[in-house]
């Protein structure tokens, strides 16, 4: 099982998103606000993250820097604005998925990239 940061600003999303990967069997961390994610990454230890890339008043970019600073951890952007968010300034996420993102292939992506990460530890 894993620890997953969580990351959307509209609360229903979050929700579904923290259920699908509770039902893969993840232990998964809400958080709707960048300010909120940041703060999470920098008092818990995650395994990965995903992220919606518009924030309201920010963006992903914020979180994607956080938990890169913090360690090697995967991080996934699932958001409408995939092209906004791959052409932002380093650091990349290490996956892009377009909203709306199908549930199977998001536990899948998540599995393969904490698989990964396992390995380059």
């Amino acid at each position: 099982m894993a620890k997953i940061l969580c990351v959307d600003d509209e609360p229903h999303i979050v929700t579904l998103k923290c259920a699908i990967l509770e039902a893969a069997g993840h232990q998964v961390t809400p958080a709707t606000s960048a300010h909120e994610a940041i703060e999470k990454l920098e008092l818990n230890r995650y395994d990965a993250v995903v992220t919606d890339w518009r924030l309201g008043d920010s963006n992903g970019r914020a979180i994607v820097q956080a938990a890169k600073m913090h360690s090697t951890m995967p991080v996934v952007v699932v958001s409408a604005y995939v092209a906004e968010a791959f052409q932002a300034a380093e650091p990349l996420a290490d996956l892009y998925l377009e909203k709306p993102v199908n549930p199977e292939e998001l536990v899948t992506i998540i599995n393969e990239l904490l698989k990964t990460s396992e390995h380059t530890q």
